[in-house]
C-alpha cells in the first residue's frame, strides 16, 4: 500500500476503536463468535474496503476529471472510515483480526449469491470482486482516459460483489450495529454502481463480467 493508504488505515482504525468501545458500552448481549456472521463480516468486508480504498487513490493521482476525482475521494473517505470501524467491533469483540478458516465460509450456505458449497473464492484464490495484483499492477500504469475507465471497471465489480456481502450480515448477523452499518454499504454501493456504468457508457466502455465462484 502507499503511504497515503496507510496513514487513512491508521486514521480509521482509531476512529473505529473509538465506535467501538462505544458500542460496548450499551445493551447486553453477549459479543458475536469467532465463527459468526458477524465476524466474519467484519473481517472480511474490512479486506474489501481496503482494496477499494487503495484504488480509489491510485486513480485519484492519474486523472484530471473532476467528477472521477470526487467519486473516488469519497469512495476512499467512507470505505476507511467503515473499515476502522469494523476493525473497531473486532476489538471490543475480544476477536482477531483474521478468523479461524477460510475467507468468505461465513457465507456458506446463506443463500446469497454465492455457491453453498465448495470454496466461495475465485480461481485466484481471492473474495469475490477483489482486483488480482495484475490488475492493481496494471491500473498503476495508466492515465487519463484509459485509467478511468478501468478503474470504473474494476470498481462496479468490486460493488457488485460487496453488495451480496452486505445483504448476508443484515439478514443474518444478528447485530443491530453490523445490520445498520450493511444496509448503509448496500445503499451507497448500489447507488455507486449505477453512477459509475454511465460514467461508463459516456467513455464508450462496459463494465467487466462479475466473477462469482
Amino acid at each position: 500500500m502507499t503511504p497515503r493508504v496507510v496513514l487513512a488505515a491508521v486514521v480509521a482504525l482509531a476512529i473505529g476503536l473509538v465506535a467501538g468501545l462505544a458500542l460496548s458500552r450499551v445493551g447486553g448481549d453477549d459479543p458475536p463468535g469467532d465463527d459468526s456472521v458477524a465476524a466474519g463480516f467484519a473481517r472480511d468486508m474490512q479486506t474489501h474496503h481496503d482494496q477499494a480504498v487503495e484504488m480509489s487513490w491510485i486513480i485519484h493521482d492519474r486523472t484530471d476529471d473532476t467528477l472521477v476525482r470526487s467519486l473516488a475521494y469519497d469512495i476512499a473517505r467512507t470505505q476507511s472510515h467503515q473499515s476502522g470501524q469494523m476493525a473497531g467491533w473486532l476489538q471490543t469483540w475480544g476477536l482477531r483480526p483474521t478468523g479461524p478458516g477460510e475467507q468468505m465460509d461465513w457465507m456458506r450456505g446463506l443463500g446469497h449469491d454465492h455457491g453453498d458449497s465448495g470454496s466461495m473464492l475465485t480461481d485466484d484464490g481471492l473474495m469475490p470482486g477483489m482486483a488480482t495484483q495484475d490488475e492493481i499492477t496494471q491500473l498503476e500504469g495508466m492515465h487519463g482516459k484509459e485509467a478511468e475507465i478501468f478503474f470504473l471497471q474494476l470498481m462496479i465489480r468490486h460493488h457488485n460483489a460487496g453488495v451480496p456481502m452486505a445483504e448476508a450480515a443484515r439478514d443474518y448477523s444478528k447485530d443491530d450495529a453490523v445490520e445498520t452499518l450493511a444496509q448503509s454499504i448496500i445503499k451507497s454501493q448500489t447507488t455507486e454502481v449505477e453512477t459509475m456504468t454511465s460514467m461508463l457508457e459516456e467513455r464508450g466502455a462496459k463494465p467487466l463480467p462479475d466473477d462469482v465462484p
